[in-house]
C-alpha cells in the first residue's frame, strides 16, 4: 500500500471532514471519515474511523442524569493532530520503544523518532493517524461497528504487512467491547495496540480525576528511567505510592510520583470472565458511577493525562493537567528490546488478539 503525497492526503482529510454518518446499518466498506454511534437504551458510543477513535461514551449517573464521560473534542477536525492520543488505538507498537530500534531475526529495525529519542505509540503516523475503513456495521440489540486497516512494510520503521481489525460492540448493558486482531501477512513483526480513552466518571468538563477511586489488581510495576522506558525490572507496589491493590483516590499519593502515574503495571493474571482478567475498577463518588475494566493482556497502563495543558476539547471545555485518567491494557512496554518481557512478535501468517470489556454501573 503506497503512502499517499502531501497534497492528496490532506485534500482526502478536507472532503472527508465535510461528511458525517450516524447510522448502524451500512453493509459495503467505507473509507471516508465519519463519527458512527452505537446506542442501547439511553447508553451510546461514538467512534471515527479516523485513528479508531472513541469520540463519546454516555452514561447515567445515579440519579439518572447523563453525561458524556471521555475527553475528545467537537469536530473531526482537531482528531487529525490528536497529540494526546484522545480515544485512539495506538500502533503498530503501543507505548515507547528506547533508540527507536530493535533486533529482529539478526535484522535491525530503524522506527521513526518522535518522543525524545524514542519512539512513542507506533511513531509520528501511527494508527491514530490514518484513516480506517468501516468493515461492517451492525443494528438492533447488540451493535457493532468493525475497523480495518492495513499497514504497509516499512510503515514507520516495522517491517512486514500487518493487517489489523478492531470492533467496538455493546454486548450487554451498559458493556463496551473492544476486540482487537493483527494478523502478519509477510514476516515477523511486532504487533500491541492499545486503546488511549481518557476517562473521567464525573463528565468529560467536571475538572480533575483526582477524587477517583481507583483499585488496580496487579501486585507489580515495571520501573522506568528518566526517558519512562523499563528498566527490565518487575518492582512490588506494595507500600508505595503505586500501590492500589486496594482502592485509593488517585490524588492520595500522586505528590509522591513526579508528575504523575504513568507507568505500566503487570496484572496479577486471574480468568474469569471469557478468558479475560479483572484489571482495574474506578468509581466517582460524586455521580457513582463505576468502570470495571477487564482484558486479556499482561500490562496495564496507568495515565493520569500528566501533559494536558490548556486543550480545549467538547463544548468548550477546558482540559487541565489530570482532567482524565487511562487504563490501556498492553504487552510490556520496550519488550522487542527486552527479551525477559512477555514476547510481541508475530510471525508471518500468525495473529495478535487483544480483547477488552469494560462494564459501566451507577
Amino acid at each position: 500500500m503506497a503512502k499517499l503525497s502531501l497534497p492528496s492526503f490532506f485534500l482526502l482529510l478536507l472532503m472527508a471532514l465535510a461528511l458525517q454518518s450516524g447510522t448502524c446499518n451500512a453493509a459495503a466498506p467505507r473509507k471516508a471519515v465519519g463519527i458512527y454511534e452505537l446506542k442501547k437504551g439511553n447508553f451510546s458510543v461514538k467512534v471515527t474511523n479516523w485513528g479508531a477513535i472513541i469520540t463519546s461514551v454516555i452514561l447515567p449517573d445515579s440519579k439518572g442524569n447523563l453525561a458524556d464521560v471521555v475527553l475528545g473534542y467537537d469536530r473531526l477536525g482537531p482528531y487529525i493532530n490528536n497529540s494526546v492520543y484522545f480515544g485512539a488505538v495506538v500502533g503498530r507498537v503501543a507505548n515507547r520503544i528506547a533508540g527507536c530500534r530493535f533486533v529482529l531475526n539478526g535484522t535491525v529495525h530503524r522506527l521513526f523518532r518522535n518522543d525524545g529519542n524514542n519512539t512513542l505509540h507506533g511513531g509520528h503516523r501511527g494508527f491514530s493517524r490514518v484513516i480506517w475503513t468501516v468493515k461492517k456495521m451492525v443494528g438492533g440489540e447488540f451493535p457493532s461497528i468493525t475497523l480495518f486497516y492495513r499497514s504497509f512494510n516499512g510503515e514507520q520503521g516495522f517491517p512486514g504487512d500487518l493487517d489489523v481489525y478492531v470492533t467496538y460492540s455493546i454486548p450487554g448493558d451498559y458493556q463496551l467491547s473492544v476486540a482487537m486482531r493483527g494478523k502478519s501477512l509477510t514476516e515477523a513483526t511486532p504487533v500491541n495496540l492499545a486503546q488511549h480513552t481518557y476517562w473521567n466518571l464525573r463528565g468529560h468538563d467536571s475538572g480533575s480525576i483526582l477524587s477517583h477511586k481507583v483499585r488496580i489488581f496487579a501486585s507489580r510495576i515495571t520501573p522506568v528511567d528518566a526517558d519512562l522506558i523499563p528498566t527490565g525490572a518487575l518492582a512490588p507496589v506494595q507500600g508505595t505510592p503505586y500501590d492500589f491493590l486496594r482502592p485509593e483516590t488517585v490524588g492520595s499519593r500522586i505528590d509522591c510520583v513526579p508528575g504523575g502515574y504513568d507507568i505500566n503495571y503487570a496484572v496479577d493474571s486471574r480468568e474469569g470472565k471469557s478468558g479475560l482478567s479483572r484489571v482495574a475498577t474506578v468509581r466517582a463518588e460524586e455521580t457513582g458511577r463505576r468502570m470495571e475494566v477487564w482484558a486479556d493482556q499482561p500490562g496495564v497502563q496507568f495515565y493520569t493525562g500528566n501533559f494536558l495543558r490548556g486543550v480545549r476539547g467538547k463544548g468548550g471545555a477546558v482540559y487541565e493537567q489530570h482532567a482524565g485518567l487511562c487504563l490501556e491494557t498492553q504487552g510490556f512496554p520496550d519488550a522487542v528490546n527486552r527479551p525477559d518481557f512477555p514476547s510481541q512478535i508475530v510471525a508471518a501468517g500468525e495473529e495478535y488478539r487483544h480483547h477488552m470489556l469494560y462494564e459501566f454501573s451507577f
